[in-house]
């Protein structure tokens, strides 16, 4: 190799290992950035799925609590998933005063709920129960101008405030700080209507919200 051709060849070389050094820092680079994003996204992915695995143990928590309400008074719904209150409430035709007969049992399905929600150990979690008024029929000769759809809501709606009422009357208490009660009337309308005498009892909605779990796991 003549001494021209050594002096072309070193500088090259220099110069290939430079690039080489170049390319390979750049792909380091890159690597742990992709390294880093995809151990961020496998630890937000598992943040998540603690969060759904702590939802879920404290919701079938909950829901065995609930099971424990007496059979005499609750029946759990499982296509509507929701909980019907057997005791049969016979109003009188457009009237929302619970009758005399119904009270005892009334106040004994409110006593066991309130018993069975303030026994359940999630502090952390908070209810929303809705009762849910129920209306049989319209009354042919109403004299009042207003629709079916009209009569109904307001009815239905009045009943559960009878029932509400009714409650708090006889000391039957929930944790305000874990319960949000609330009255409804879904008329004629609803799913799982039946269309028959059965449509006059109550249906209590029993949400439990947890939403908050995913904010203390932040």
């Amino acid at each position: 190799m003549s001494k021209q051709s050594r002096d072309f060849f070193w500088p090259s070389y220099v110069d290939l290992m430079t690039v080489l050094f170049l390319v390979m820092l750049v792909l380091f680079v890159l690597s742990f950035k992709l390294f880093q994003d995809k151990d961020q996204e496998n630890r937000d992915n598992i943040a998540r799925l603690q969060v759904e695995v702590q939802e879920k143990r404290k919701l079938d928590e909950i829901k065995a609590a609930l099971s424990r309400l007496d059979d005499k008074y609750f029946q759990y719904n499982e296509q509507y998933k929701r909980h019907e209150l057997l005791v049969d409430v016979l109003f009188e035709q457009s009237s929302a005063e619970i009758p005399q007969r119904a009270r005892a049992p009334l106040r004994r399905a409110g006593e066991n709920l309130s018993q069975v929600i303030n026994s359940i150990e999630e502090e952390d979690v908070k209810y929303l129960i809705v009762i849910d008024g129920r209306a049989a029929s319209f009354p042919k000769g109403d004299p009042r101008n207003i629709t079916q759809r009209e009569y109904a809501l307001q009815l239905s709606y009045q009943r559960a405030l009878a029932l509400l009422d009714f409650w708090q009357s006889q000391g039957i208490r929930f944790p305000r700080d874990r319960v949000e009660l609330i009255a409804a009337g879904s008329g004629f309308e609803g799913a799982g209507r039946k269309g028959d005498i059965r449509d006059r009892r109550f249906v209590i909605q029993i949400l439990p919200k947890v939403g908050a779990l995913e904010e203390q796991a932040r």
